[in-house]
Formats: C-alpha cells, structure tokens, sequence
C-alpha cells in the first residue's frame, strides 16, 4: 500500500522509456513511512538516474458499515423474556446462537446491517441491539420456530432523514411458559409437558394418554411440579388399575393409579411427584436424577 502510494504519485516524463524504479521503504510508526525512490531511465537515448525520498502518511477509515458496526448503530431491539418465568440459561445460550447463525447467513446474502450491537443481559432474559430490522425480525422467527413463544414489534420515531421519519424497533419476544419436565393442570388433567415448540406435546400422569397443544392454549394452565422434584418411594403393592405405594412425607400407604408402564415389583421403590392435586407414579426412564 505504501510503495504503490509512491509509485503513483513519481511523475515520469513521457518521453523516458526503458524506466526502472527501486524503492525502499522504512517505518519510522505504524502510521508514518519514510520511502527512498531512486528511477533509472532513458532521455533521448541518454541514460538518466534520479533518487528521491518522501514521507507517507497511513490515515485508516472504516467503510461506513464498519463504522456503524463499531458505532453500535442499532435499528431494533430484541426482549428475550418467557411467559410466568425467567429464561434458562440452556434457552438463553441457544437465542444467542440462533442469533449469531442467522447473522452470518444473511451477511453472505448481502445484508450488510446483519449484525449484534450490543448484548445485555438482564434478570428477565436477554437484550439484543440489532443492526438491521429485517434481520432481527428473521430472528425471532427462528427462535419462535424451534423453541416456541411469540413476539410482536413496536416501533418508536426516533427522527427524521432527508424528509422521512426514522423508526427503531422493539421485538418483545415471550418464550413458552412451560419446559419439558414441567407437570401442569390443565382443564382437570394432570399433564407432563415432553416437548415445547410451536406445538407442546405431553403426556396424562392420570392414564397415559398423549396430549397435544399450543402455547396459546395453555394460557391459564397450573404448574404443579416438575420431574425433577420427583422422589423415590416404596411400591407396598400392585392392583388391576391402581398401585399401593407409601406417601414420601407422611409414609402413610396411599392408593394411587397404575401408570400403564409400570414394570415394577412390589417392593421395590418407584419415582413419584407429590404435588396438590395427589401422588402420581413416574416411570424411572423419565427422571432425570431421582432425589
């Protein structure tokens, strides 16, 4: 870059030919060069030698996107918050991933405001200052397309350029209310959620029976419990449709209902969630550390 500097600022008589040019750089900092140039050429067919020396300057810029990229120009923001809770970590990491993915993808498309201002992370989740709106708007589309929730935007007038009004945006996203694990009422049944996403998939802890539904249908459900508050107790006996086991807290024996897939022998201890609504027995395959 220095060199070429030089090279384009040595005026070479149009009448020289057979021009030879050496030049010799030497760095006084990082920004200032001191050059030797020497140029042997030939003047009507007289050999013609000349050395001079210059001092070149280095001025860095940014282009204007990187300015703004490290302006932290921002155009929208992105509220990561879920529905009665706070985000998990797990959930909070794979938004940041999501992000980060959907921003590489749509730089290589073209989109040149593709990228993260600025993240904070707060209480209640993740903020994330965006570059670009449409970007921030593909978002949360991905991150509502594989962990569920919604989100809706605001927009705020923030000024005006060349006559036209200037909008930021606020996405306000809400993850689902309920995770995998959770157990919740709904509608009089007991319902272990297995999976969350656009649909929620889960299970009846009173017979087994799968359930499907939405986010937006839940609204309303109780969460009584989660697989991980599950304990272990003794399975005192076996019955056609119901099981004698003993109350974790009271050890008083309890009649509850025969999961369907019960395959232990009384006995023996069984995984069950003590919540308000009863006792109810929990296959060991589905605790993920039984207390």
């Amino acid at each position: 870059m220095v060199l070429k500097a030089v090279e384009n600022a040595l005026f070479i008589h149009n009448e020289a030919g057979d021009v030879e040019i050496y030049m010799e750089p030497r760095e006084i900092t990082p920004y200032i060069y001191r050059v030797r140039a020497e140029v042997d050429a030939l003047v009507r067919e007289e050999p013609v030698h000349a050395e001079a020396e210059t001092e070149v300057r280095i001025q860095r810029t940014a282009c204007d996107m990187c300015s703004r990229e490290s302006g932290r120009y921002f155009e929208a923001i992105i509220q990561i918050r879920a529905a009665g809770r706070f985000p998990t970590e797990g959930e909070k990491s794979r938004c940041m991933a999501i992000a980060r993915e959907a921003m590489e993808s749509m730089k290589k498309k073209g989109d040149r405001l593709a990228f993260i201002s600025e993240t904070l992370e707060q209480k209640e989740g993740l903020d994330l200052y965006m570059g670009s709106m449409n970007a921030s708007r593909q978002v949360c589309r991905l991150i509502t397309s594989e962990l569920g929730g919604s989100f809706s935007e605001s927009p705020t007038l923030v000024g005006m350029k060349d006559g036209r009004n200037l909008y930021r945006i606020t996405f306000s996203m809400r993850l689902p209310e309920f995770r995998p694990g959770d157990v919740i009422r709904f509608r009089g049944k007991i319902i272990q959620i297995k999976s969350s996403g656009k649909k929620v998939n889960g299970i009846s802890l009173e017979n087994g029976s799968r359930f499907i539904s939405t986010p937006e249908e839940l609204k309303g459900a109780e969460k009584i419990g989660n697989i991980k508050d599950a304990v272990l107790t003794v399975l005192v006996s076996i019955e056609d449709s119901a099981i004698l086991v003993l109350d974790p807290e009271t050890y008083e024996t309890v009649a509850i209902k025969k999961p369907m897939s019960l395959n232990a022998e009384a006995g023996s201890e069984i995984p069950v969630l003590k919540t308000s609504y009863g006792i109810f027995a929990l296959t060991q395959s589905e605790i993920p550390q039984a207390k």
